[in-house]
């Protein structure tokens, strides 16, 4: 049995480098492995991801994120903007 796909919008596959900014710190970096209009989904190295974020996009825009899920390295978040 398939899972229901929940998305609103179209997922487009892409590998771009952005970074992740934290309420406090430097940015650090991640990639983008695929993006829609409601959200991202992103490999990123760090143990520790807090509920919200925003993504440095290097073409585009901040956009602030909170996590939606993650398994390992890789993490989904949905725009709040």
């Amino acid at each position: 049995m398939l899972a229901a796909n929940r998305r609103t919008s179209i997922r487009r596959a892409c590998r771009n480098f952005a970074k992740i900014q934290f309420a406090s710190g430097l940015p650090r970096d991640c990639m983008i492995t695929d993006m829609s209009d409601g959200g991202v989904k992103i490999i990123a190295e760090y143990p520790e991801i807090p509920p919200e974020f925003t993504v440095i996009f290097t073409e585009g825009r901040p956009r602030q994120c909170r996590l939606a899920w993650r398994i390992g390295c890789e993490l989904g978040a949905q725009f709040l903007d």
